[in-house]
């Protein structure tokens, strides 16, 4: 009898996990696929002696992540003549970047601007995969259930990250450069197969009415604050806490070592807390959420800049594991927010706009960070980095605030 009971536990169990496999499947692509070709190269360079400075600039490997929203709008607007609204995009852009995965592992002594500007196409594909898919989301999966598929797509990135960082960098020597990229391509191609089986038309509204304005003017104006708000918080986040591995090898932390907590440790780490997160926001509400994981993050930031003043290696990865834990529990309320304020009537280019925008808003900071750390010096910096990220996560709790008070005062679904 016990046995039974535990069996339909489980059955239960799986069947609540198997909505998410595709969004999961897909993020894990997302990761990958960004975190090889962007996350290894800082790492390997700056251990090769480049400038700090000169480290930054590789941050524009991204750029194509925070532009989404200048092409978003075509994907509200132009369906394409096969598969779903948004499963056709998603398809589309997600095969171009296995084809330009595929083309790059034949590039290995291409010269650099070409290589360069394959890998940017590339990031641009999957991240056009991305506002297709988070649009999906909104219109297809009910307010209730966001916070699930949050916690599925930072699982899935930070398994991905495992294996485009930690695996596909930490075996290149091995590997090489085209079987590392023929990797990756089949794992995006693999990767795409779950959602090709998703019913977008079926569930299609099921995401709850979406908000209506009088003119796309109104609306940008309702979103500005909103993207403002994640703007300073992605720009103070990352001061505080991405060059943390920059530090450890300043500081003395082996390249090897370093590759190994940021390619393994730390996404399986942030995999864990980001899954444990999803029914932490359900249960306990978003902005609980938020302060505890404020809280931990400034904790990791001062224990940084102690371990760089007292040269301490130990105390600089107890510091970056710990901001990896809280910084995980602080990713699922915020992107559950984000899909709450693009419930709109163009989901597409409303995410584009509050996380892309936001994302390249906070640009600059990202390209100078190391710079800023080489002229303050490692302990400076990380001690003045925790005011404006207080500061911005103050801004950003007010902005989710006020949009649960507004949801329970109109009656709306919402996250809480």
């Amino acid at each position: 009898m016990t046995q039974a009971v535990a069996l339909r536990k489980t059955h239960g169990v799986l069947a609540g996990l198997r909505p998410l496999l595709p969004f999961f499947c897909l993020y894990v692509t997302f990761g990958a696929t960004l975190g090889f070709l962007s996350g290894g190269a800082p790492l390997i360079l700056r251990a090769r002696g480049l400038d700090l400075a000169e480290v930054g600039l590789l941050q524009l490997i991204n750029l194509p992540v925070g532009l989404t929203f200048l092409w978003a709008f075509l994907l509200d607007r132009v369906r394409l003549p096969f598969l779903g609204r948004r499963l056709g995009w998603i398809v589309a852009a997600q095969g171009a970047a296995v084809a330009l995965l595929a083309t790059l592992s034949l590039g290995e002594h291409w010269p650099l601007p070409a290589l360069l500007g394959l890998a940017i196409a590339t990031c641009a594909c999957i991240a056009t995969m991305d506002i297709a898919l988070e649009a999906l989301v909104v219109e297809t999966v009910p307010a209730e259930r966001r916070a699930f598929v949050a916690s599925a797509k930072l699982c899935g990135a930070s398994l991905g990250g495992i294996l485009g960082v930690g695996v596909l960098v930490g075996s290149y020597d091995t590997l090489g450069w085209p079987a590392a990229l023929l990797a990756c391509a089949g794992l995006d191609a693999l990767c795409l197969l779950p959602i090709l089986a998703y019913p977008e038309a079926r569930l299609q509204g099921a995401g709850g009415v979406p908000e209506r304005w009088t003119g796309s003017f109104a609306r940008l104006r309702q979103l500005a604050g909103r993207i403002a708000a994640l703007g300073a918080y992605f720009a103070a986040a990352y001061l505080l806490a991405g060059p943390n591995t920059l530090a450890l090898l300043d500081l003395g932390v082996p390249l090897g070592r370093v590759g190994f907590l940021t390619g393994t440790v730390l996404p399986a780490v942030n995999l864990v807390m980001a899954l444990m997160a999803g029914g932490l926001a359900a249960r306990f509400g978003t902005l609980r959420l938020i302060g505890l994981g404020g809280i931990g993050v400034l904790c990791a930031g001062g224990l940084m800049a102690a371990a760089c003043l007292f040269r301490s290696e130990g105390l600089g990865v107890a510091a970056t594991v710990l901001n990896f834990v809280f910084g995980g529990f602080l990713g699922v309320p915020v992107f559950n927010m984000i899909y709450r304020w693009a419930q709109g009537l163009r989901p597409a280019t409303d995410y584009a706009l509050l996380f892309g925008a936001a994302f390249f808003a906070a640009m600059p900071l990202r390209v100078a960070a190391p710079a800023l750390a080489g002229w303050a010096g490692w302990p400076g910096y990380f001690a003045a980095a925790m005011l404006p990220y207080a500061a911005a996560l103050a801004w950003l709790a007010l902005e989710i605030a006020r949009t649960l008070r507004d949801d329970r005062a109109g009656g709306r679904g919402s996250p809480r």
